[in-house]
């Protein structure tokens, strides 16, 4: 079997698929927050749940291949620990790990959204912004781990209307994540309206904060067409269910391309929450 982990900041999933990628065991359970050990223990015992089998795991950061430690992490209990090697002598078996975007991506390229196209570009809309990228079937992780991580990029040609580029917890200022995520998008409605309301509600009634959010999407993922040029885009996260943004943004992002036509498509997630654990038990395909 293939046994999947996604290490995610408030529960962490385990999924075994069989040799026809068949699901045939699932468990989530809480995150201990903040308790390394007790993190590595919650995976130890669902691993051992799910049976005999190679092990993928998928965490919010990325491990440094000069280190071997965990960086990146917006779990900021895992950064600077040797996660791999902990979870191997728990588990008792070869790790394989990568950053939960791009098991997202891997997943939507394998059998998802994005199965046949040769590049796919998996985007994380949700709490932070993520994105990993698969080129023929296989994750890219990049020469420094971080291929893919566009949210922490700066916001393409900035407004007046995008000012004062707010601060993000990277220590940088006026990152795309800033301005994409969940968060970013309730912040920004209160600014202008005076008034809180969850990025699910802002999505439904719209104005003036969803269309700035809708325009600095498109300007964020024509950089990344006009660098990757993918075939297809896959969204992911809480505001991936959002619909006017699979007609909007391609609409939109033809203003900033670099081509007199826009082939890329962008795509829904075909698997949701799951495509992360998913993805992370493909990493043995």
């Amino acid at each position: 079997m293939k046994i999947g982990v996604d290490l995610g900041g408030t529960k962490i999933e385990a999924l075994a698929l069989d040799e026809q990628g068949r699901e045939v065991f699932r468990k989530r359970v809480l995150t201990p927050r903040g308790d390394y050990d007790a993190t590595i223990r919650t995976i130890a015992t669902l691993v051992d749940e799910c049976g005999d089998g190679s092990v993928g795991i998928g965490i919010p950061g990325a491990v440094s291949k000069v280190t071997g430690l965990v960086k990146n992490a917006n779990s900021t209990w895992l950064i600077g620990k040797p996660l791999r090697r902990d979870l191997e002598l728990a588990i008792g078996r070869e790790v394989r790990m990568e950053n939960d975007a791009n098991c997202f991506a891997l997943s939507e390229a394998v059998d998802g959204a994005g199965a046949g196209a040769r590049v796919v570009f998996g985007v994380i809309l949700g709490t932070v912004v993520g994105g990993g990228i698969v080129v023929d079937g296989s994750v890219l992780p990049g020469a420094n781990a971080i291929a893919g991580e566009w949210g922490h990029n700066p916001l393409p040609r900035p407004a007046d209307t995008d000012l004062p580029l707010p601060a993000c917890y990277c220590g940088r200022t006026g990152c795309i994540e800033t301005y994409l995520s969940g968060p970013a998008l309730e912040c920004s409605h209160e600014r202008l309206t005076g008034e809180q309301l969850s990025a699910k509600d802002i999505a439904w009634r719209g104005g003036t904060a969803m269309e700035q959010y809708v325009e600095r999407l498109a300007r964020s993922l024509a950089a990344v067409v006009n660098v990757l040029d993918p075939d297809v885009i896959v969204l992911g996260g809480g505001l991936s269910n959002i619909e006017r943004l699979y007609r909007d943004v391609p609409r939109l992002w033809t203003r900033y391309v670099f081509s007199d036509h826009v082939a890329t498509r962008l795509a829904r997630h075909q698997h949701g929450d799951s495509s992360g654990v998913r993805g992370a038990a493909w990493l043995w395909a």
